[in-house]
């Protein structure tokens, strides 16, 4: 069955690409990969270039879940935690091991961009995390200071170098990695298919893996119309694989989040906002973030309340706060509006669950999936090639499910509410300080 390209932005405006045929008949790998996005293509590319035979298996197509759905930020870092708290929860060398992942992720992405010739409209132009509030504020200056002090291109910002670099006013400072940047996620995606495909790997669209089952030497997987036998196994879906690793998934808080993009803005307004191509995401607990596309359209995106009539809500309102932060009155209507599932682990920190021998899921996003899992791919390259789990970047372990899950597993977005209230409070207190 034909699946169809989910309604954003990336997926309207892309070029059309040739749709991979569909798996068949029986096949045999040294690795099958299931999942299109970002952690699979990229595991693909780095084991066929290391020699191995590759089949990977996407459910719908190419980039159809979270890596063709989210705002194709480049974020070299964790979202919540600082390399050295990273090194204080894992030891010294498995935190020192796990900060390298993160640090060279976005390099990574845009070396390979540079080597594969991918035309994904790439600028490695920097990431900006503005604060708000004092507290904030001198939480972005330690961490660009630990980033820096591993020789990574952060900085601290101050209140009038945030205000000149984004646009954005109320920010006391904040800091940047220049290593960052966009990116088209779609065309990106489309790109490591296509080098991929180029050093061996077989990637087949259109092919849900409805069963998976040991045989005895490896692993047998089923689709609507083949049967794929592999030594090892990526189940490469993320925040879209509970129907085949139910397991993986009562691991991790599956995050809704929505984007939107406006109609382009005149090149007037460019030369206030963001005129060096950047993207933002500040420190609230009610994210605010934003960036340009290259036809000049704004992108930005929010979570959700639980409640009726989110598809249309919460577009409305991450326009209305977009206009309201950037001091954009005349800001055009909404062009494209999405949303997307992220899966966020308890601890913010990228892993691999070991569902059996030779049977893995690799978790890496908790809102940085661009860089994370693309930094994935040589990790799992080497591990398909017989590195033990314990050696890899990322931490490993069984499954770990979040109690009461199903009840659980809403509390992010039904959290909203507070996060929202608090952040006012906090910037509030900071004001009167």
């Amino acid at each position: 069955m034909i699946v169809e390209a989910p309604p954003t932005l990336w997926h309207a405006t892309t070029a059309a690409a040739p749709v991979r045929p569909a798996a068949a008949g029986e096949m045999e790998a040294d690795l099958a990969i299931v999942g299109g996005g970002f952690a699979g293509l990229s595991s693909a590319l780095h084991a066929a270039e290391a020699g191995l035979s590759v089949i990977l298996l996407e459910g719908a197509t190419l980039a159809w879940g979270a890596s063709g759905r989210n705002a194709g930020f480049v974020v070299p870092n964790f979202a919540k935690v600082d390399p050295e708290d990273v090194v204080a929860r894992l030891g010294d060398e498995r935190g020192r091991r796990l900060v390298g992942f993160a640090a060279g992720s976005a390099d990574l992405v845009f070396g390979l961009i540079r080597r594969h010739g991918i035309a994904c409209d790439a600028l490695q132009s920097g990431w900006i995390q503005p604060a708000p509030t004092a507290a904030a504020l001198s939480r972005t200056h330690e961490r660009a200071r630990q980033w820096a002090g591993l020789g990574r291109p952060a900085e601290p910002l101050g209140k009038a170098e945030v205000t000149a670099l984004t646009g954005a006013q109320g920010y006391l400072g904040g800091w940047i990695d220049r290593s960052g940047g966009v990116l088209n996620p779609v065309a990106y995606a489309r790109g490591l298919a296509d080098a991929a495909e180029a050093a061996g790997a077989r990637v087949h669209e259109n092919s849900a893996v409805i069963s998976i089952s040991g045989d005895g030497h490896g692993w047998k997987l089923g689709t609507g119309g083949a049967i794929v036998r592999a030594r090892r196994v990526v189940l490469a879906t993320n925040a879209y694989g509970a129907a085949i690793a139910s397991a993986a998934a009562r691991s991790f808080f599956p995050l809704r989040v929505f984007q939107i993009a406006t109609e382009p803005l005149p090149a007037s307004v460019r030369e206030r906002v963001l005129p060096g191509g950047q993207c933002v995401s500040d420190t609230r607990r009610n994210l605010f973030t934003f960036r340009f596309d290259a036809q000049n359209r704004l992108i930005s995106g929010g979570m959700h309340v639980l409640s009726a009539g989110a598809e249309t809500r919460v577009p409305r309102e991450i326009h209305a706060r977009l206009a309201r932060l950037l001091d954009l009155p005349d800001l055009p209507p909404i062009a494209f509006a999405w949303s997307g599932q992220a899966a966020v682990m308890p601890d913010f920190l990228p892993c691999v669950i070991e569902l059996g021998s030779g049977l893995i899921a690799p978790f890496a996003c908790n809102g940085r999936g661009i860089a994370m899992t693309t930094a994935l791919g040589p990790e799992l390259a080497a591990w398909a090639a017989g590195r033990p789990l314990g050696e890899l970047a990322l931490p490993s372990a069984a499954p770990q499910p979040i109690p009461l899950h199903g009840l659980m597993r809403h509390a992010p977005n039904a959290l909203l509410p507070w996060s929202r209230l608090r952040d006012r409070w906090d910037e509030r207190s900071s004001a009167e300080n």
